[in-house]
C-alpha cells in the first residue's frame, strides 16, 4: 500500500511547469499520479491520446482504457456500487490496500485554492489513498499531484453530518486493484505500448478534426463573446484543452516510444508538439477575443494545426504497423 507524504510528493515529468499543459483532465492526471506513485511509468499507456476527436461541441475527454491499464500493469479497475455511504466504502477498501477513484466537488478540495475551492461547485476525480475517520483526514491525488484535506472538508465531502435524503445521488466511483500489479521490464514495456497503439492509430478519426474544430469555434465565438469570459473558460476547457493537452502527451509519448530516434514517429511527435503549441496560444487569444468583444483571425493557428494534425495521422497510419512489429526496441 502506498502512503505519499503530500508535503514532499514530487510529481511526474508529465506534470512538470515546463508542459503546454501543466493539468490535462482530472482523470488522466489522477493516473499518471497513481501509476508514478507506485513506481510504473506512466508514458506506456498514453497511445490512446492519438485517437481524440471533436465530438461537435467538445472535444474527447480523454482517459485509459481500463483494459490497456491491465495489459501493461495489471492493475485491475472496477465500478463499485455505492449502495451505502462512500466513507464507509472507502475505509474498507483502502484498509484492504486498494484504492476508490471516486468523482468529487472541489468545492471541498483545498489544493484548488484560487480557482474551485470555496468558490464554485465542480465536479472532478480524485483517487483515494488514506482515510482517518478520527482524525477526520483524507490523503487523496487530485490533478498533478497528491494532497491532504481534514476537518470541515472532510465532513462536506463525505456528507458527515447531513440528514438522510432518499433524493441525494451519489458520486460514481471505480475501485482500484494492485495486488497483481506487475513491473514490465522497460523493453517489454515499449512492446505492449506499441501493440496498443496500432490498435488506438486504427481508432483515430477519418476526417480532419482540428479543421472541423476551427469551423465550429468561429462561428461560436461571437456567441461566447456575448456570454462573457466565464461561459469561455468552460467552453476553452472542453475543447481547446483537451485537443491540446491530448497532442502534448502525444508527442511525449511518441518521443518515448521512438527507438534509437524512429523517424516517422518523431516527425508525428514533432506535428502533434506544434498542435499543442498552437492550441496553448489559441486558449489565450480566444480569451482576449471575448474579453474585447472584437472580431479576431484565427486562421493562422488553426491552418498549421490542421495540417499538422493530418501529418501526423498520416505519419502514424502509414508507420505504426511496423512500429508494433519492431515493438520500439528496448532502451
Amino acid at each position: 500500500m502506498i502512503s505519499p507524504d503530500p508535503a514532499n510528493y514530487l510529481r511526474h515529468e508529465l506534470h512538470a511547469e515546463g508542459r503546454d499543459w501543466v493539468e490535462k483532465n482530472c482523470y488522466i492526471d489522477i493516473w499518471i499520479e497513481v501509476l508514478h506513485a507506485h513506481g510504473l511509468d506512466p508514458m506506456a499507456m498514453l497511445p490512446f491520446t492519438v485517437a481524440v476527436d471533436f465530438e461537435g461541441d467538445q472535444w474527447t475527454f480523454f482517459k485509459p482504457p481500463h483494459v490497456d491499464l491491465w495489459n501493461l500493469y495489471g492493475i485491475d479497475v472496477q465500478e463499485m456500487t455505492v449502495w451505502r455511504s462512500l466513507l464507509e466504502h472507502a475505509v474498507l477498501h483502502t484498509a484492504a490496500g486498494r484504492l476508490v477513484s471516486t468523482e468529487a466537488d472541489a468545492f471541498f478540495l483545498p489544493d484548488t485554492q484560487g480557482t474551485d475551492y470555496r468558490t464554485q461547485h465542480t465536479k472532478t476525480t480524485i483517487v483515494i489513498v488514506d482515510v482517518d475517520v478520527e482524525r477526520r483526514r483524507l490523503g487523496y491525488f487530485h490533478n498533478a499531484g497528491y494532497f491532504e484535506l481534514g476537518g470541515d472538508d472532510f465532513a462536506a465531502l463525505f456528507r458527515l453530518g447531513v440528514p438522510p435524503d432518499p433524493t441525494y445521488m451519489p458520486f460514481f466511483a471505480e475501485l482500484i486493484r494492485t495486488d497483481r500489479m506487475e513491473r514490465t521490464p522497460a523493453g517489454e514495456l515499449r512492446r505492449r505500448s506499441a501493440a496498443m497503439l496500432a490498435h488506438h492509430v486504427r481508432r483515430m478519426p477519418a476526417e480532419n478534426p482540428v479543421a472541423t474544430f476551427a469551423a465550429r469555434f468561429a462561428a461560436d465565438l461571437p456567441h461566447l463573446q456575448e456570454e462573457g469570459l466565464a461561459r469561455y473558460h468552460a467552453y476553452a476547457f472542453a475543447t481547446v484543452r483537451q485537443v491540446g493537452a491530448a497532442c502534448e502527451l502525444a508527442s511525449l509519448y511518441l518521443r518515448w516510444l521512438a527507438p534509437s530516434g524512429r523517424k516517422e514517429l518523431l516527425d508525428a511527435a514533432l506535428a502533434y508538439e506544434r498542435v499543442s503549441s498552437a492550441m496553448k496560444a489559441l486558449i489565450l487569444k480566444g480569451a482576449r477575443a471575448v474579453n474585447s468583444k472584437r472580431p479576431g483571425d484565427f486562421t493562422p493557428l488553426f491552418e498549421p494545426a490542421s495540417a499538422d494534425w493530418a501529418r501526423a495521422a498520416e505519419l502514424l497510419r502509414a508507420g505504426v504497423g511496423q512500429a508494433a512489429r519492431d515493438g520500439a526496441s528496448s532502451p
